[in-house]
């Protein structure tokens, strides 16, 4: 995936049936961005809104389906990867095929035990 073919890509496997405008589309492709804040506060305070972060992927899985997860390693910087791949595990959401570099990727240990103990 690069610049010029991640809008597309974001489309064809958009699906969203009560979405009527572009605005709905956008507002959800707006949740990564919001995903990439908590985790970048996360890194750099250490303060982990679980609850919000696994709303917001939820929601993206619900309209991208397996699309979320290349969308968000997209765009994540690589030192959030680790925090993504927690919750990721957590939900159950790593892809088994095709086999990608997310399985070289570790896990964030506080993250994972923060989730583990809702």
């Amino acid at each position: 995936m690069n610049e010029s073919n991640y809008l597309l890509f974001a489309i064809k496997f958009y699906d969203n049936p009560q979405s009527v405008t572009r605005d709905d589309f956008e507002s959800d492709l707006k949740r990564i961005r919001y995903i990439k804040r908590l985790l970048k506060r996360y890194k750099k305070d250490g303060e982990l809104k679980i609850h919000l972060i696994l709303n917001h992927l939820i929601i993206l899985f619900n309209v991208f389906d397996d699309a979320a997860v290349p969308l968000l390693f997209y765009n994540l910087e690589e030192d959030l990867w680790p925090s993504i791949k927690s919750f990721l595990t957590f939900l159950n959401r790593i892809p088994e095929y095709p086999k990608t570099d997310i399985s070289d990727i570790p896990l964030d240990d506080k993250c994972l035990k923060e989730l583990q103990n809702l």
